[in-house]
Formats: structure tokens, C-alpha cells, sequence
């Protein structure tokens, strides 16, 4: 690897909004998420599938498509 090019590698604290940390390597000393597994409805398994038929539905009916 060339001199002086590389950017400084840091053992770096990822902290999410749920309260979660752990650490990571990155070229930042610090990241804040928003979502991570901890909190992730696709990790948790409580996906919001119920708000998304409402959804589905409330377009239906817009749109006057008939369920078979």
C-alpha cells in the first residue's frame, strides 16, 4: 500500500436511537442510527404488515378494485 493516502482507522461506537451500542471498525470515531437489528422490525418480527394491508385496502377503495 502507498504512504499517506489511507485515511486513519478508528475502533468506532455506532449508537442507535433505541438506546443499542456496540462497536465497529470505521474511519469515523463515532456513528448515531436511526435503526439497527436491535430495534429493526424485520429483525424483531414485528413487521407492520397490518398497517400495510390498511394501506393496500384504503387504495383499493379509492380506485374501486374489487377483492375476488
Amino acid at each position: 500500500m502507498r504512504e499517506g493516502i489511507h485515511p486513519e482507522y478508528h475502533e468506532c461506537k455506532v449508537v442507535c436511537n433505541c438506546g443499542n451500542e456496540f462497536t465497529t471498525g470505521s474511519t469515523k470515531e463515532s456513528i448515531h442510527v436511526e435503526v439497527c437489528s436491535k430495534c429493526h422490525p424485520f429483525y424483531t418480527g414485528q413487521q407492520r404488515a397490518a398497517s400495510a394491508r390498511g394501506a393496500i385496502d384504503k387504495f383499493n377503495r379509492r380506485y374501486g378494485i374489487k377483492q375476488d
